[in-house]
């Protein structure tokens, strides 16, 4: 069977339409009457919606190597856009040798434009870079509707150049939802395009 002529021209517009959206415009134009119809939400405000994304890098064994302290806030700043703040313990470890306000981190909050181009990235280009990679659990909710995500190195983001890498370091990513439903969250995600592993 073939389709009018116009229909094709309709089907392409929506295509170009779709992939000239960036996530924040799919989200706003698409995603919340979906998740609304989805969810059976009375109201689109009640819809779910990201509210930041924490970035973070553990950096207590390199407390007095100030070198690689500007090598890795160097590369988080490349990954997110955004200059890192240094994280400080809340409480001494003394088998760590960890006093309160040592600084033991890095961290970046992103937010608006910055959170959901982060957030395309990871979802279409680094999870894609992980190896054997099948998908992210979805078991990773923290009972609030926030989700946490871990990579065992820098290196799974495409700005980072290997050649520059002198310590490998792992990083966590949590996506903060305004939803305390795990469910909402999980639905959430997977309208933005995060893909989940089947076999969980």
């Amino acid at each position: 069977m073939r389709w009018p002529r116009e229909r094709k021209l309709e089907y392409v517009e929506n295509v170009k339409d779709r992939f000239s959206m960036n996530l924040e415009e799919r989200y706003q134009k698409e995603i919340k009457q979906q998740l609304k119809k989805e969810l059976k939400l009375s109201c689109v405000m009640a819809v779910p919606e990201v509210k930041k994304i924490v970035v973070s890098v553990g950096m207590a064994e390199a407390r007095e190597n100030k070198k690689l302290w500007e090598e890795i806030g160097d590369q988080l700043a490349l990954v997110t856009g955004q200059k890192p703040v240094r994280t400080r313990a809340k409480k001494a470890i003394s088998g760590f040798k960890l006093r309160i306000g040592d600084e033991i981190g890095l961290m970046v909050t992103l937010r608006g434009k910055r959170m959901y181009d982060f957030l395309d990235k990871l979802i279409n280009v680094s999870l894609a870079r992980v190896r054997d990679f099948r998908g992210v659990s979805d078991k990773s909710f923290d009972g609030s509707g926030n989700y946490n995500l871990g990579f065992s190195e820098q290196l799974v983001f495409p700005e980072i150049n290997p050649a520059r890498v002198t310590k490998v370091k792992g990083v966590q990513v949590t996506i903060v939802m305004n939803t305390r439903s795990d469910k909402e969250a999980r639905a959430l995600l997977k309208k933005l395009g995060m893909p989940f592993n089947k076999e969980n």
